[in-house]
Formats: C-alpha cells, sequence, structure tokens
C-alpha cells in the first residue's frame, strides 16, 4: 500500500520573529512543493525495516523495526488523533537512534529533520515497517518554509494510511482533506517543527497546511482574499542560517531591552493588520492600484527596519536590499533572516511595462 502527499513552501509578507511573541503576521504559500510517498511492504517481500530516503541528497537511514521498539518502548497505545509533544526523555531515546547512523558532518542539520521523522511516524503508526521518500522543490535553510512543508507532508502522509482520517485507499490521483483533518496534520505538523526549532510559532505550518494566504496570531488563523494578485520576486542569497539560534536571539535581545523590543512587536503588530486589511481591499481603478502598492512597499520598508532592530538582517540581504532600491522596488527579509531568501514586491506598472515591452 502506497500514498503521496505535498505541502507547499511559504513566504511571510509581514510578522516574522514579532510572531513568536504574540505579534500578527501575514503569509502566503507558494507553487514549491515538498513530497512525501509512504510504502508499506507486501506480506511476501520479508522487510522488517523503517527507511526514510532523502533523493534530492541521496541519502537513505534505515533501522529493523525491532530496533526502533527497543529504543522507542511504550508507543504501541498512542491514538493518532490525538496529537503528543515529544518530552525530553523521549527527545533523548530519538537522539541515540539519529546518532547510529553517523549522519554527515556537512548535514548535521538533518539530525533534527530525521528526529521529527521518527517521532512522527511511531506516534501515528507504531511499529510497522515502511519506507519513506521525500523529495523537494524548496532550497533547505532559506525561509520558504522547507521544515514546515516536510513535517505536514509527513504528518499528511502518515495519517492517509491511519484510521484517522476518511479516504479512500483505492483512489488513483491527488485527495483533499477535509477541515477537519487538514486541523489534525496541521496538529501533528507542529509538534514536528517543535521538533526541529525548538519554539516555533505555527505560521509556517499553518499557511503549508491550509495554503492560500493567512494572517495569523497566536494560532487562530483567518484566510485572507486579495483583491489584486501580489508579484514578488524572490532573490535566495544562498546564505545558510540557523532557525533556532536566530529566535534565540531575538529571545535575548528582548530579555535585555524588554520596553524597547516590546515597541518593535507592537509596530509590527500594526504593520501586519495594516496589510491584510490593504490586501483585502477593493482598487476601483488603476491608479487605486498604484496607491495601494506603494502604500504596501512602504510597509515592506518599514517592517525590514524592525527587523533589523531586531538583529536578524545579514550582510547579504542588505545587498539585495540595496540593488532593488536603485530600481525604486521595496524588499524584505522573509523567514527567519540571518541569509535566506528576500522578498521584492513587483508592482503593475513594472509588470505591464515588461509585458508591452516583450509584445513590442
Amino acid at each position: 500500500m502506497e500514498v503521496k502527499a505535498r505541502a507547499p513552501g511559504k513566504i511571510i509578507l509581514a510578522g516574522e520573529h514579532a510572531v513568536v511573541q504574540g505579534s500578527t503576521a501575514v503569509a502566503a504559500s507558494i507553487n514549491l512543493y515538498t513530497y512525501v510517498t509512504l510504502r508499506f511492504p507486501a506480506p511476501d517481500e520479508n522487510d522488517d525495516t523503517l527507511k526514510i530516503q532523502l533523493k534530492d541528497m541521496d541519502l537513505e537511514f534505515s533501522w529493523p523495526i525491532g530496533r526502533v521498539e527497543e529504543g522507542l518502548p511504550g508507543f504501541t497505545s498512542l491514538v493518532p488523533s490525538t496529537p503528543e509533544s515529544c518530552l525530553p526523555e523521549s527527545m533523548k531515546l530519538i537522539a541515540v537512534l539519529v546518532e547510529e547512523k553517523n549522519i554527515p558532518e556537512a548535514k548535521i542539520g538533518l539530525a533534527a529533520g530525521i528526529s521529527a521523522f521518527l517521532w512522527l511516524y511511531v506516534c501515528i503508526h507504531g511499529y510497522k515497517p515502511s519506507t519513506v521518500v521525500i523529495t523537494s522543490e524548496l532550497p533547505l535553510g532559506s525561509g520558504l518554509g522547507s521544515s514546515a512543508a516536510i513535517c505536514v507532508a509527513l504528518s499528511a502522509a502518515f495519517l492517509a494510511l491511519s484510521n484517522s482520517v476518511n479516504l479512500d485507499p483505492s483512489h488513483q490521483g491527488w485527495l483533499s482533506f477535509s477541515q477537519s483533518e487538514l486541523e489534525l496534520v496541521n496538529k501533528w505538523a507542529f509538534e514536528g517543527e517543535k521538533i526541529i526549532h525548538g519554539k516555533p510559532s505555527g505560521i509556517d505550518n499553518t499557511v503549508s497546511t491550509y495554503g492560500n494566504m493567512i494572517k495569523f496570531r497566536l494560532g487562530e488563523l483567518t484566510h485572507i482574499k486579495p483583491t489584486v494578485p501580489l508579484k514578488m520576486l524572490i532573490t535566495n542569497t544562498k546564505v545558510g542560517r540557523n532557525t533556532k539560534a536566530l529566535v534565540a536571539g531575538v529571545a535575548e535581545r528582548t530579555q535585555k531591552h524588554p520596553d524597547a523590543m516590546a515597541s518593535v512587536f507592537t509596530a509590527v503588530d500594526s504593520i501586519s493588520k495594516e496589510l491584510a486589511e490593504l490586501i483585502q481591499s477593493s482598487s476601483a481603478d488603476d491608479l487605486a492600484i498604484t496607491e495601494k502598492e506603494e502604500k504596501l512597499e512602504e510597509l515592506m520598508k518599514m517592517n525590514q527596519g524592525l527587523l533589523q532592530c531586531m538583529g536578524v538582517s545579514h550582510a547579504s540581504i542588505e545587498t539585495v536590499l540595496q540593488t532593488t532600491l536603485k530600481y525604486k522596488l521595496a524588499s524584505k527579509l522573509t523567514g527567519a533572516g540571518g541569509g535566506g531568501c528576500v522578498l521584492t514586491l513587483l508592482p503593475t506598472c513594472i509588470l505591464s511595462f515588461i509585458s508591452t515591452s516583450l509584445i513590442l
């Protein structure tokens, strides 16, 4: 029996880091996906191992299912419909299983992702042998939600072959989860994200689960319907960074300067709310669209300034900002910062000029 699930990456238009402190954020999914295939062996295959294959990296890790049961005992009583947090005691047991695989030093960041995989799989399926294959169109560690997409796709695939969702296993082609099933996928994905990032806000896994554009605050989700399509250029600085370390850095600065940082988070909250309202406001004509885009540019620049106050910008990000500014375009980092990707709003007038030039 086999199932494939996919989950999209994301961009954050406003509110990263501040959302961890309770501020509002606005995010949107993008059409780059992570795919997870789950396959249970047939009885005659005599395969008694749990395997995970990372196709893009040409890596495979496997454990005899007996070793998994020995290393993580007591998981047969868990109920997939009730998401479980990974407690420190369980995290230590998982770490032993991961360390046995001797992950290459250059790819040591994979350890957290493999740990999340083990936790989600054993919690949902217990001690069943299977092969899990992961492929992705998302660059790792770039601010486009690659870890969240993996956790969402893993959770969706695992739940699809459990008794907790109502899907037709004989169906060929893509199916969609119901609203309640999406909520379950999102909760499990959040547990995976906590293993990878420590204290995530939940916005990445939420937008990856539900797609489209959302406004998010303290777990509260509001769907946003833009009245005018937003065109964003995504620039990858290709500078890797550690999301957990960047989040911890903002927390440390908040402890040192609580009043100043509280004002920063309040300002970010206001920017996100105004941006969400602006995106959904009606535009009567081209002039109104231009005015809306000018306000969006201002909000993006203000948000970027506040992110610099949090200490999460980077020289590579500043280079992109200065380059796009030469062409009077507004940009901001997206995600954790410290490198990763930068968003640049492409106004309608620019796109119309490009289109006209191509026609001519």
